[in-house]
């Protein structure tokens, strides 16, 4: 463990340091928005593994995104309410609806494979919701947010803020990864993964803990669905909601790595690049040829890097350090 203590010393800052840097020295403003859709989805696939690394895969956070983006834009439409505020009313809507799911089925013992179609069903609940209120959300023809220009309303001359609103946001959610893995809860989740009666029997409190991590990802899954529509200015089912949303957030950090803390920000800068690769250079000519490519990705990944990309160069790398550790 101590060569790989000693190599994340090295390169986690340096990350950080690019990311501080690079939009000073990225002067387009193209590449600049690329960053920040990366950051914003990575911040967002964090959120996810929370849960997915103690063995609750979510295939429904669309449908906190979807709360998180659609609430603070609406209220602002319709009420003028900054979205300053209306960020924390998503946030608690999201919360309510996570902690209406998360206790069902951890109450009942929906476990595996039932709890990831449950929150699939959810998901998809969400984006004909949308879709049947299309008087007031737009439906599939999307909803946009009324420009003012104004800071007090969220909305910045300089993109850049985002870039480091988001930045910031990713920190914050790494800085929780490692604070959960410090903590007492790790041990309390790792527990319950392995066997719910063996924990209980210890006198683990299953079903607080579920929720509590579940909570904690449904608020900041939300709190990233805020910052897109602001920074996107629209939002859709299909961009924003919905199952096709909740299985790319799953993909982003299955990619990289769930397990890794920086896994879900590799996921997402691939896959984000990628998109924009194949829509620069395909355009309409091939509709979905990049759901085929992660469809098949994934099925690679599953099959011969189960850990991810980050998971497979750590072990690798661990390995390597301990062989030269042995040899010297």
């Amino acid at each position: 463990m101590q060569p790989k203590s000693k190599f994340s010393t090295y390169w986690q800052p340096l990350v950080l340091l690019i990311l501080v840097v690079l939009p000073f020295v990225v002067t387009s403003s193209y590449l600049t928005h690329i960053m920040t859709l990366i950051l914003l989805w990575s911040f967002v696939a964090t959120a996810w593994a929370y849960m997915a690394r103690f063995g609750m895969v979510s295939l429904g956070h669309g449908v906190f995104l979807g709360i998180g983006a659609y609430i603070p834009t609406m209220m602002f439409n319709y009420w003028g309410l900054t979205p300053w505020i209306g960020v924390f009313i998503g946030l608690a809507v999201a919360m309510a609806v996570a902690a209406i799911l998360g206790y069902s089925c951890f109450r009942f013992g929906l476990l595996g494979d039932y709890f990831a179609l449950v929150t699939l069903a959810v998901a998809e609940v969400s984006a004909l919701t949308i879709m049947a209120l299309r008087a007031i959300t737009g439906g599939g023809l999307g909803y946009t947010l009324r420009s003012t220009g104004r800071l007090a309303d969220m909305q910045f001359a300089d993109k850049r803020s985002f870039y480091f609103i988001a930045l910031i946001l990713l920190l914050g959610a790494v800085y929780i990864w490692r604070r959960i893995d410090r903590s007492p809860v790790r041990l309390a989740l790792t527990a319950i993964e392995e066997s719910e009666i063996a924990a209980a029997s210890l006198g683990v409190s299953v079903i607080r803990y579920k929720m509590m991590i579940t909570l904690l990802s449904a608020a900041l899954t939300a709190l990233g669905g805020a910052l897109y529509a602001q920074y996107v200015t629209y939002i859709s089912p299909d961009t924003i909601a919905g199952v096709g949303v909740s299985l790319s957030i799953c993909f982003k950090a299955i990619l990289g790595g769930m397990f890794t803390v920086l896994g879900p920000f590799v996921g997402s800068a691939i896959i984000v690049l990628l998109e924009e690769y194949i829509r620069i250079s395909f355009g309409t000519s091939f509709l979905g040829l990049s759901q085929i490519i992660f469809g098949i990705s994934l099925l690679l990944m599953i099959i011969f890097m189960p850990k991810g990309i980050m998971g497979s160069m750590t072990e690798a790398i661990a390995r390597r350090f301990n062989k030269v550790s042995v040899r010297q």
